[in-house]
């Protein structure tokens, strides 16, 4: 499962209620993360590998 930051619409490695592959804490704001099975956007270390 992705995460999707809806702000910004970069799809991370993680789900939300926890912490995406490049470290971003997605309990911080809540209602800016919805789970997706998009594809991976974000093309920081822990995401993009």
């Amino acid at each position: 499962m992705n995460v999707k930051h809806t702000p910004t619409n970069i799809i991370h490695k993680g789900q939300k209620g926890g912490t995406t592959g490049c470290g971003t804490d997605t309990n911080e704001h809540p209602t800016h993360w919805t789970n997706t099975s998009e594809k991976i956007t974000c093309d920081k270390n822990g995401c993009k590998n």
